[in-house]
C-alpha cells in the first residue's frame, strides 16, 4: 500500500510543478511544434521512468530491433494494466502518442501532456467522433509521429485471455502507409490490478514483434487484418510466459 500511496504524491507532484514547464512547451510549439512534441516526449517518459523506478518493476525487453527506424509506426497491443503505458511509453524511439478513451480528455493536466505528445481520444460509443479520430491518427503518421493502440477497447480483466481486436484503428495503418509493429504484454497486471490497490514489485515481459508491413499481405490476410495481429500477439504470448513465469 506504501508503494501505491507514494505513487500518487510522486504523480500529483509532478503534474502540479510541470504547470509551468506546459507554459514553457506551449511558446516553444508556436515556434517549432517538432521540438516541443520531442522535448514533451522526453519528460513524459522521464516521469514514467520514476514511476516505474517506485513501482519496482523489472522490465525485460525484448526485440527492440524490430522497430523500424525510417518511418512512423502503428504499435497494437494486448492491454491488461493501467501500467502498459507507463512502461512502454519509455521504449519507443520517437514521438509516440497513445490512443486513448476520451474520458482521459477531462483528466487535468495529464490530458494536456497527453496532447503535446499527440495523443489521440476516441470515443468508441460515437461512430461519427471514431471515424474522425481514427482520420486524425491517419495524419499523425503521415507527420511522422508514431501511435500506440490497444485495439481491445479497454483493459482485459482476466489473465491469459484476450478481447476481440477491433478493426477499425487498423486503418490508421493501412491509410497512413505504415508499418504495424504487434507489442506484446506480459504480467504487467502483476504490478497492480492482480492485487489492488497495492502496487508490488514485479517482473514484466514487453516484445516488440516483427513490422507487418500490408503491402506485403494477401488480400484476405489484410480484410482480417485485426484477426491476423491477434494471432501473432496471441501466440507470442503464450511463448513468453512459458519461458519467464512457467509456474504462473
Amino acid at each position: 500500500m506504501i508503494r501505491f500511496i507514494v505513487i500518487v504524491l510522486y504523480l500529483v507532484l509532478y503534474l502540479v510543478l510541470s504547470l509551468p514547464v506546459l507554459l514553457v512547451e506551449w511558446i516553444i510549439g508556436k515556434f517549432n511544434p517538432q521540438l516541443k512534441a520531442r522535448s514533451s516526449m522526453a519528460l513524459v517518459s522521464w516521469g514514467f521512468r520514476c514511476i516505474t523506478v517506485l513501482a519496482g518493476t523489472k522490465v525485460i525487453v525484448k526485440g527492440r530491433e524490430n522497430i523500424p527506424t525510417d518511418t512512423a509506426v502503428l504499435y497494437v497491443g494486448n492491454h491488461r494494466s493501467f501500467f502498459d503505458i507507463v512502461l512502454t511509453c519509455t521504449l519507443f524511439p520517437r514521438v509516440t502518442g497513445y490512443v486513448a478513451k476520451v474520458e482521459m480528455k477531462k483528466a487535468p493536466i495529464l490530458s494536456l501532456w497527453m496532447k503535446n505528445i499527440h495523443c489521440l481520444f476516441l470515443d468508441r460509443d460515437n461512430i461519427k467522433e471514431g471515424l474522425k479520430t481514427i482520420l486524425s491518427g491517419v495524419e499523425e503518421v503521415k507527420n511522422g509521429y508514431s501511435l500506440c493502440i490497444f485495439p481491445e477497447g479497454t483493459r482485459n480483466k482476466v489473465n491469459d485471455t484476450f478481447l476481440p481486436f477491433k478493426e477499425g484503428s487498423f486503418k490508421i495503418a493501412e491509410k497512413g502507409g505504415v508499418p504495424i509493429v504487434p507489442l506484446t504484454l506480459v504480467n504487467t497486471a502483476q504490478a497492480f490490478e492482480d492485487h489492488l490497490p497495492k502496487v508490488k514489485k514485479t517482473t514484466v515481459v514487453i516484445d516488440f514483434g516483427q513490422p507487418v508491413y500490408l503491402e506485403q499481405l494477401d488480400k484476405n490476410t489484410r480484410k482480417n487484418l485485426g484477426n491476423y495481429v491477434f494471432g501473432i500477439i496471441r501466440d507470442r504470448y503464450f511463448a513468453l510466459k512459458e519461458e519467464y513465469f512457467p509456474q504462473a
